[in-house]
This record gives structure tokens, C-alpha cells and sequence, in this order.
């Protein structure tokens, strides 16, 4: 019974009560570590709910990468909170009149922020497999062999940079404010928890529009040919125009199946990884 409940509740309570918690603390105008602690929460809550109902079961055991993720993860954070905090001075240089709608409900503010950063982001990740340089810093996600909420977190801090880029240049453009970019960035780390999620959570009919773990699984398959497909961080909507959406729902996917296949003894270090994509 509880388990059926946790597989039920598990989508709506990362994508809807972690953004409305989070729409909460900001609209309230509460201390912005809250915001810490609501995404600590919600990794540390992924954690346990990924040994009670999981996926894959192999996929909850360590193969001596854990101390890796966390480092990938409070680098990578850490760049995005850096970004957040200097959206005052960016906007500031950028000195263009703001077209933001400021007079929307906060929620229809990161909603719409979400559905245009997620074409960036899409189109910029699906760049990532095309060309060479921008494959070799990606590679270093692709390098996992076993999906888990937290290694939607690791990410070599290049590619990480170029797909936020990619995603909030058009926010910082139109004149996003701080408040609404602190919204997205929390959007984004419940959303590669979801996505990457090891629970075997309820999706219906939805996997056809958002971009969740039964969809994005097939991207992390190690053949090229096949897991050139589903680049979507929230949605599946420009995949769709890409001609690039997949899903097979007889299809077992497990860690004998992802990684990179011509690249099997890829560096699990996060030095090591660093240094990866520049090496000959």
C-alpha cells in the first residue's frame, strides 16, 4: 500500500509541492536559505524513496562514485547560486528596457521562464551530441552507469555553464528578476532529480509531454544510434519539433544497457573528469 502511494504521489510532489514550496518561501519573502534547505530536503527525501520503491535495485548501490556526485553537485551549485546573486549587476550592464511581465503571478512568472529556458537548454543539449567539443564536456555526464535522482547533478561545470547560458540568456534578456531566477534554478534541480529518478513512479499519460525518468532513460543508453534521442529538460515539446522523442514501454533499461559504449573505461574521478575533455 505504501509503496503504490509513494509511486502515485512521487511526480506531483517534486514538480508541484517542491515549486510550490518554493514559490511559497519566495512570494512570502522569507530568508532565500530556505531555498537550501528545501532542495536539501527533497535530494535527502529522493534518496530514501529510491530504496523503497527503486527502478532498479543495482542502481541504489555505490559503485565509488558517490563522493564524485556530491563534488559535481556543490561545484555546480554553488556556480548557479554565484549567478543568481549577480543578476543585478548582468542586468545592469545589459542596461535594455525589461519586457518581463512583472505584473503576472509569480507562478505564471517561473512557468513562463520554464517553457522558454527549456528551448534553450533542449536545443543546446542536442548540440552537445553533434559536435565534438561540446560531446567531450557532456561525455563526462554521460559517463554514469547507473540513474539515480542525484547524478542529474553531474555535470562536467563547462557543459553546465553553457546550458545555463543557453536556457537564461533570453530570461536576462527580457529582464527576469532575481526572485524568479532563484525559482527556476530550484525548478531545475527538482527536475533532474525527477528526471534522473531511480523510483518507479506513476507518469501516465504525461511522459508524452514532460520530460521524466521513463523517457530520459532511453537518452542514457551507451549506443549512440539509440540514445540519440529525448534532449528535453522539462518537456519533450522541442524534441518533438527535433523529430527526437522516443519511448518503448517494453524496454528494460539497466546499467549493462548506459554509459558511453566505446568509451567504457571513462575516468569516474571528478579531477580526473575535469581534465577529460581536454585531453588528446
Amino acid at each position: 500500500m505504501l509503496k503504490n502511494l509513494v509511486r502515485l504521489v512521487y511526480l506531483p510532489l517534486f514538480l508541484l509541492g517542491g515549486n510550490a514550496l518554493a514559490l511559497h518561501i519566495v512570494g512570502n519573502d522569507f530568508n532565500r536559505a530556505w531555498l537550501f534547505a528545501l532542495v536539501g530536503g527533497f535530494i535527502l527525501l529522493a534518496f530514501c524513496l529510491e530504496r523503497l520503491v527503486p527502478y532498479d535495485s543495482a542502481f541504489n548501490v555505490d559503485q565509488g562514485d558517490t563522493l564524485r556526485d556530491w563534488s559535481h553537485f556543490l561545484v555546480n551549485e554553488s556556480m548557479a547560486v554565484i549567478g543568481i546573486l549577480s543578476v543585478p549587476f548582468t542586468a545592469a550592464l545589459l542596461a535594455i528596457p525589461s519586457v518581463w511581465p512583472v505584473g503576472w503571478p509569480l507562478w505564471q512568472q517561473l512557468l513562463l521562464a520554464i517553457l522558454i529556458a527549456d528551448v534553450g537548454i533542449t536545443l543546446a543539449h542536442f548540440a552537445s551530441h553533434r559536435f565534438a567539443f561540446l560531446w567531450r564536456l557532456h561525455a563526462v555526464h554521460h559517463s554514469v552507469k547507473r540513474m539515480y535522482g542525484f547524478n542529474g547533478l553531474m555535470k562536467h561545470p563547462l557543459h553546465q555553464l553553457i546550458e545555463t547560458l543557453a536556457g537564461t540568456t533570453p530570461l536576462l534578456l527580457m529582464g527576469a528578476p532575481q526572485d524568479v531566477l532563484s525559482l527556476f534554478v530550484v525548478a531545475v534541480l527538482l527536475q533532474l532529480l525527477l528526471q534522473h529518478s531511480n523510483v518507479a513512479y506513476f507518469t501516465g499519460p504525461l511522459k508524452y509531454i514532460l520530460a521524466v525518468n521513463v523517457v530520459h532513460r532511453f537518452h542514457h543508453i551507451g549506443n549512440a544510434k539509440e540514445g540519440d534521442v529525448n534532449f528535453g529538460l522539462f518537456t519533450n515539446l522541442t524534441d518533438r519539433i527535433l523529430g527526437t522523442v522516443f519511448f518503448d514501454p517494453n524496454r528494460k533499461i539497466g546499467s549493462a544497457d548506459i554509459g558511453i559504449e566505446d568509451r567504457p573505461n571513462y575516468p569516474k574521478e571528478y579531477l580526473k573528469q575535469l581534465v577529460e575533455p581536454f585531453r588528446a
